[in-house]
């Protein structure tokens, strides 16, 4: 009896054991990679290979940036690059590369009422509908996304901001196509999300137009300063920076694709 309850107590101590030596690493992402299922895809593999956990934050990328700031997650894996470059100078990051990347592409109802299939570049699309007053979903949310529809908005020289056919949601991407599937209104997307989402539920939507280089999509990975901020885990932040730029970790990115066989997001680590 007393052998039998020495070795219940030295399996239980070798369990906990082994449970608090697993790292967890907090990533703040953006909601196109959570939705996609990229994480759910990727993030098995780097655990595999490095036997750290990866709990992630999805939010708007200008939320996830807020919450490296303030040294509430280790990483940040988003897609606003110009905003990104700005805070890795301010030194609140520090080990910024380029990921991979894909496409915002402008979705609506296959009717087209504003003809935005015939539009020669995204800021002739977002004059059509603007001029036809047909309805536009935002995500309003300081995300990637809603920052590049801001940059599209400007330059069409065309502030849609109170207008009865503009509706802000502040929503992920996922929700917002929802909204805008419902309402049968057009919005800005990334290609991943839209794909991954019209794999999975029959949304009404198609995509309308595309190719812009206006609409180049690029995603990018940096640690928390630690220097601003001692507690975060930069060790293990820096393993997953390195694990994803590298040759391993970019053919996992590649091979990720919708049950169609699409590829949602495409490599190009520097």
């Amino acid at each position: 009896m007393k052998v039998r309850l020495v070795l219940v107590c030295l399996i239980l101590i070798a369990l906990l054991g082994r449970a608090e030596a697993v790292v967890r690493l907090k990533c703040a992402s953006t909601t196109s990679t959570q939705n996609s299922g990229l994480f759910e895809y990727l993030l098995p593999e780097f655990e595999k290979d490095t036997g750290i956990k990866v709990d992630v934050i999805a939010v708007g990328t200008g939320a996830a940036l807020e919450l490296g700031r303030r040294g509430d997650v280790d990483v940040v894996f988003v897609h606003a690059k110009d905003d990104e470059l700005r805070m890795l100078r301010e030194g609140w990051f520090v080990n910024r590369h380029d990921v991979m990347y894909n496409d915002f592409v402008i979705v609506g109802p296959p009717e087209d009422p504003a003809s935005v299939h015939k539009a020669t570049s995204a800021v002739d699309a977002f004059r059509r509908i603007a001029t036809k007053k047909s309805r536009f979903i935002s995500r309003g949310d300081n995300s990637g996304t809603n920052k590049k529809e801001i940059k599209i908005w400007k330059a069409s020289g065309i502030n849609p901001e109170g207008h009865r056919w503009y509706l802000k949601v502040g929503q992920g991407m996922a929700k917002t196509l929802r909204i805008a599937s419902n309402l049968r209104a057009y919005t800005l997307t990334d290609r991943g999300t839209y794909l991954s989402l019209i794999d999975r539920e029959s949304l009404g939507m198609k995509i309308l137009f595309e190719g812009d280089p206006m609409l180049f999509n690029q995603y990018g990975v940096m640690a928390v300063n630690p220097k601003r901020h001692p507690h975060v885990r930069f060790k293990e932040a820096m393993e997953f920076i390195k694990w994803l730029i590298s040759e391993r970790g970019q053919k996992v990115i590649a091979s990720f694709r919708d049950r169609k066989g699409h590829q949602l997001f495409h490599p190009d680590a520097n």
